[in-house]
């Protein structure tokens, strides 16, 4: 089962996706900022970065960007509604997918389903 770690800012937001993808079958935790999401990159293995961008104390891509040093071979989604401000100024992200905020929930899960059907092909789960 792959694992998702989920950082997301908005409880309710974070509870819903969290709830949805562990619906489908994902083994998900979650957590409210990138800050709380640094202890458990260091400790535990995921095959899924799932992130919002803009979030207090750390942002989304300085936390992708830690998640990519600590394990290269993690995947990142940023999920967010200020896509196009927070990629400005020569800020650079790990190669990640984008979704932007507002999506439905199928979308979403469509996304996550087709980074780990990639990774399956290659043979990288």
């Amino acid at each position: 089962m792959a694992r998702i770690l989920l950082a997301e800012d908005d409880t309710s937001m974070r509870e819903y996706l969290q709830r949805a993808l562990q619906r489908v079958g994902y083994d998900v935790q979650s957590v409210g900022c990138g800050t709380e999401a640094m202890p458990l990159l260091e400790s535990d293995r995921f095959d899924l970065l799932l992130t919002d961008i803009v979030m207090p104390e750390m942002d989304g891509i300085e936390l992708a960007q830690k998640a990519s040093a600590i394990d290269p071979s993690i995947r990142i989604m940023f999920i967010t509604g200020f896509a196009a401000v927070a990629l400005q100024g020569g800020r650079t992200a790990p190669e990640a997918k984008l979704l932007s905020k507002p999506f439905h929930l199928k979308d979403l899960v469509m996304e996550v389903d087709r980074i780990f059907q990639t990774e399956d092909q290659h043979g990288r789960l």
